[in-house]
């Protein structure tokens, strides 16, 4: 009677059904040190986050502390709500009607293109090619003669058209890798050109449409500049909200580790509820 025997490294039968064993890979133990790595400032902010005041603020860090939501609470009282919820709003809204405009826009230059489809591609990215600080003044003063200066829409209307020229070019790629005898089958059965992209090319391309989006919401999400200056208190959002624990005696590092915590939240839950689809998005048409 044989006896199977146990051992810690992995082993692995060829086509012979002879046993082997594993090579040990260092690039493995590497990636792992450096995914540490990257993680580790985001884990510290977490747990700086449950720490007081005077915990957070030493020469030599604190690892063994009585956690507490002392700060958390105070960062609900001094006011992240509304910064929050504008967040949300102008991420939310500007990320859909960036998805109503480009997946059209994609559509006809990539499976029914129009006429010099390269000079609208080109003039998509041109509109990024201009540093926004240059910019800044002459959209100020149209957004103050308009009255939407301290406005939420003004910055839907600015994030929009700063993710639109991305999304439609990720967009397109993903739309070129549908063949296009789809098309051609739908409309031989009767189907609309609406119908077709709806029920045949849709489905297909969802996962780099929640790419797509994904990638805007963070964009939008973490947009700084023009919140900083075309807004105030009404439409403030959390980029700008977290400037505010930043004050002339010091920094409040348990505090902006809370709020910063805060912010955080929502976008990685967002990709980790679309983390299937961004991973077949980001991947499309890599492997046919």
């Amino acid at each position: 009677m044989s006896t199977v025997t146990t051992s810690a490294t992995p082993e692995t039968a060829d086509n012979n059904g002879k046993v082997k064993r594993r090579k040990f890979d260092p690039w493995g133990v590497v990636a792992w040190i450096v995914g540490l790595g990257f993680f580790f400032p985001v884990f510290w902010m977490v747990l700086t986050a449950f720490k007081q005041e005077v915990d957070a603020y030493t020469t030599t860090p604190k690892i063994f502390f009585v956690p507490t939501l002392d700060e958390f609470k105070a960062v609900f009282a001094n006011g992240v709500g509304t910064s929050l919820l504008n967040s949300l709003y102008a991420t939310t809204v500007s990320t859909v009607l960036v998805l109503a405009l480009g997946i059209p826009a994609a559509f006809a230059l990539s499976l029914k293109p129009v006429r010099k489809t390269q000079d609208a591609l080109f003039f998509f990215m041109s509109t990024k090619m201009l540093p926004i600080v240059a910019a800044i003044i002459p959209l100020y003063v149209i957004v103050s003669n308009i009255g939407l200066l301290d406005n939420i829409w003004a910055l839907i209307i600015l994030y929009t058209s700063m993710n639109l020229p991305i999304a439609v070019w990720m967009m397109r790629s993903f739309f070129l890798e549908v063949p296009g005898e789809l098309l051609e089958a739908a409309s031989l059965d009767g189907a609309s050109t609406w119908r077709s992209v709806r029920e045949v090319i849709l489905p297909l391309v969802s996962p780099g449409i929640a790419a797509t989006a994904l990638i805007c919401v963070i964009f939008a999400w973490n947009e700084f500049f023009f919140a900083v200056n075309l807004t105030a208190v009404q439409a403030q959002t959390m980029p700008v909200f977290l400037v505010g624990f930043i004050a002339g005696e010091g920094l409040y590092w348990a505090k902006l580790c809370a709020a910063a915590t805060m912010a955080a939240l929502p976008v990685v839950l967002a990709g980790w509820v679309a983390q299937n689809k961004l991973v077949r998005g980001l991947s499309f048409g890599a492997i046919k």
